[in-house]
């Protein structure tokens, strides 16, 4: 069975990554304008540091929903989730994955808060319930940002299940994850200097 692959991510943090950054380029702009050099330097490591932290946070997690995995992208590291060793899928305070090692959770994938239920139409509800079942908590809707991957995850396993493509047991499948060496030493980085740059 051939699957479209689809990526999540979350649009506010995407939004507010780029409005962080615009913030901080300002206030370089700003500090550079103003001819002081020194105080610009230091300034600037704080500002710079402070776009790393959204991009790292809010624009680069995601969840990638493919024929033969699912990646989930977190702030320090990517792990790979093949759907033999996915066990359950629940929403309740993010998108979850349940594996023999561990759970998954992602990151870009928040459940909404318990207001967003009243938000939700019948058509919402009623789409998620079928691939949940009866009940239906917020984080299933499609409209969120954990409902929307959990109910392609779950439609997907369901029918791979269906069709015998993966077994019941998943034990002995593995799941890799991957760590974000790049992004810490650059968070880790900018940190010291920011606090040099303050403290000097």
């Amino acid at each position: 069975m051939r699957f479209a692959p689809t990526t999540f991510r979350p649009v506010f943090g995407r939004v507010l990554s780029v409005i962080v950054a615009i913030v901080a380029a300002i206030g370089i702009l700003g500090f550079v304008v103003s001819g002081d050099v020194v105080t610009a330097l230091r300034s600037s490591l704080g500002l710079v540091l402070m776009a790393a932290i959204a991009f790292a946070l809010f624009w680069f997690p995601s969840v990638r929903v493919a024929e033969d995995k699912i990646t989930v992208r977190n702030v320090f590291s990517t792990v790979h989730v093949p759907w033999s060793a996915i066990q359950n899928v629940d929403t309740k305070y993010a998108l979850t994955l349940t594996t023999p090692s561990g759970k998954v959770t992602a990151w870009a994938s928040p459940a909404p808060n318990r207001y967003a239920a009243q938000v939700g139409n019948t058509a919402d509800a009623r789409l998620a319930a079928s691939a949940t079942g009866p009940a239906v908590r917020p984080g299933d809707l499609l409209s969120t940002a954990s409902g929307a991957p959990a109910y392609v995850i779950r439609r997907h396993w369901e029918e791979l299940r269906e069709d015998g493509v993966i077994e019941e047991s998943a034990d002995d499948i593995a799941v890799t994850r991957d760590i974000h060496w790049t992004t810490i030493a650059v968070l880790g980085a900018l940190t010291i200097a920011t606090a040099l740059g303050v403290l000097l």
